[in-house]
């Protein structure tokens, strides 16, 4: 089981990449657009880079949902081989068998 307070961590970055995303859309496509002029560009991407750190979506850490652990996630199902391997055994997950021989 991973810390509560990395697991709470990843959460606040969730909602802080939520709500700044279209100011930071918005900042983005000023700084790529090469029509704008250079000084309006440069203000744009000085602007951007004030923004708070965890406001960026590649600051976001994949965790599994059950357990926390931050390697080894399955991004559809959100969830790690371990804890997946442990659901399938249970017969939790429909479709899924585990596979012995």
């Amino acid at each position: 089981m991973a810390k509560k307070s990395m697991v709470e961590k990843n959460e606040r970055r969730r909602k802080m990449t939520k709500q700044y995303a279209a100011k930071r859309a918005k900042l983005q496509a000023i700084i790529y657009d090469k029509k704008t002029p250079i000084e309006d560009r440069f203000a744009a991407s000085i602007k951007l880079s004030e923004m708070p750190r965890n406001s960026s979506k590649t600051r976001i850490r994949n965790r599994c949902s059950v357990t926390g652990r931050p390697r080894g996630t399955y991004r559809k199902l959100k969830m790690s081989r371990i804890a997946l391997r442990e659901f399938g055994s249970n017969g939790l997950i429909p479709g899924l068998v585990k596979s012995s021989w």
